[in-house]
């Protein structure tokens, strides 16, 4: 069963549905990176990148480590997988939809669709 209301949803669709944590998210799974080298494509302040990696944070999409005063980050897959079950399960919608256009360009190719007007032609 699809869960609806969980919070932890809630929380990773949010911080999914930004561009700049989506690229960092990206970043991420090639290895660790700073703070700094997350906000360097972005030109955004290191202040600015903290608060975008809070969000990862408060997903459980990262982890960050303080070792005195660097701050790396780290991915973490895990909580992709309960996104990528909700979104499963609404893929049978599109399957469905896709194979029926699939059945109809074929039918189109073939030279077997007819005029919806009733002309064969």
């Amino acid at each position: 069963m699809v869960e609806l209301q969980t919070p932890q949803l809630d929380s990773i669709f949010h911080a999914l549905g930004d561009s700049t944590r989506r690229r960092m998210l990206f970043e991420l799974a090639d290895g660790e990176r700073t703070v700094g080298q997350l906000a360097e494509p972005f030109s955004i302040s290191l202040a600015a990148a903290s608060k975008h990696i809070k969000a990862l944070e408060n997903a459980g999409l990262i982890r960050r480590e303080i070792h005195g005063r660097t701050h790396l980050c780290r991915l973490e897959p895990g909580p992709l997988a309960s996104a990528h079950n909700w979104l499963g399960f609404y893929e049978r919608f599109w399957t469905e939809r896709l194979g029926v256009l699939e059945q109809l360009l074929r039918m189109e190719d073939s030279g077997k669709t007819t005029d919806p007007e009733g002309d064969d032609s």
